[in-house]
């Protein structure tokens, strides 16, 4: 039991603490990094299964609506890929890469911008969507500029 004590004690202090949180986040990164793998085969499977469907039932003519569908499921797997990249960075340098973040996000919006469907959405939706692609392209570039000088 005084052993148990003696070694709680320890684990307490400030550099033992820090040095344990280290090793949980690292844990916790693996495990988001297998997930995320998991996640890619599934969504490749679910596209190819997609992919082989719509091109072999869908009457002529009507595939430029499909074809958005597919844009759309290919930029998952991408978001994906960068996800997983972000998580990998993480693992190699033991530092967030907010660039790889910021090119994550213009991904996404790309997405949701390429997909959308102009019938069903409003003005300020659109409005939105481009506030928030200047946002992240006025950080990506102040990142990428700034990673420059120190680089």
């Amino acid at each position: 039991m005084r052993r148990l004590f003696k070694q709680f004690r320890e684990t307490g202090k400030d550099e033992n603490f820090m040095h344990l949180i280290e090793n949980i986040e690292v844990v916790v990164s693996k495990v988001l990094a297998v997930l995320m793998l998991i996640v890619i085969f599934v969504a490749i499977a679910d596209l190819c299964v997609f992919l082989f469907r719509e091109l072999f039932t869908t009457p002529y003519g009507s595939f430029n609506k499909t074809l958005f569908k597919i844009f759309g499921l290919f930029l998952n797997i991408l978001i994906a890929l960068e996800i997983l990249e972000n998580i990998t960075g993480y693992l190699k340098k033991h530092v967030l890469q907010v660039e790889l973040v910021i090119v994550t996000s213009l991904i996404a919006v790309a997405r949701k911008i390429i997909i959308l469907d102009l019938e069903k959405v409003t003005g300020i939706d659109i409005i939105g969507l481009g506030i928030a692609v200047l946002a992240l392209s006025i950080s990506y570039l102040i990142i990428r500029n700034n990673g420059a000088k120190y680089h």
